[in-house]
């Protein structure tokens, strides 16, 4: 028996990505943004409205840093979703957050969440606040890393967004290998 629940934005897993970018006095903005996701090999894609004050600073600089928020900061990063950069605009000091410009785009990296991606835009649709970033460089701290270099999920202990509960969740674990698991059934 399967339950309906309608029209929902119900998927899983939802990452809470924490999208950042400088006003126009250079001054950093950030927000708590679960829509987004991969778009290509070199591209992501995020629902941001036009009327986010970190939206604006992003058609006006034309860059931006997306950062995966993580179980260490899920204060900070709920604070940067519920708080508009409109109304508050330190609201990036007040949740403790720390920038550093990136060395590659105009636009501030978060000190405190260990992965992100560096970002120009590459198109914004006001009609369907659809915001399409070239990902120019993806930087990770070094306390996230395997032995081999690799990032390490479970170092980087990423949060999701429940839609349904609105709550966050880490991720649970491994349970298969992509590419290579499904070969059996060939």
């Amino acid at each position: 028996m399967r339950k309906n629940f309608g029209a929902k934005p119900f998927m899983y897993p939802l990452p809470v990505l924490i999208i950042a970018a400088y006003d126009e006095n250079g001054i950093p903005n950030a927000m708590n943004a679960a829509w987004g996701t991969i778009a290509d090999f070199h591209q992501v894609a995020i629902y941001l409205a036009a009327d986010h004050k970190t939206t604006k600073n992003i058609l006006n600089t034309k860059a931006f840093t997306v950062s995966m928020a993580d179980a260490k900061h899920v204060k900070e990063a709920d604070y940067v979703g519920i708080v508009s950069g409109n109304s508050v605009p330190d609201k990036v000091e007040k949740a403790g957050f720390h920038m550093v410009k990136s060395e590659l785009v105009n636009a501030p990296v978060i000190e405190e969440l260990p992965l992100t991606m560096e970002c120009k835009l590459v198109s914004y649709d006001t009609e369907s606040e659809l915001l399409i970033g070239e990902i120019v460089n993806v930087s990770a701290d070094e306390s996230i890393l395997d032995g081999e270099g690799k990032i390490d999920p479970k170092k980087l202990n990423p949060i999701s967004y429940d839609s349904a509960n609105h709550a966050y969740y880490t991720l649970g674990e491994k349970v298969g290998n992509a590419f290579s698991d499904g070969n059996f059934l060939k």
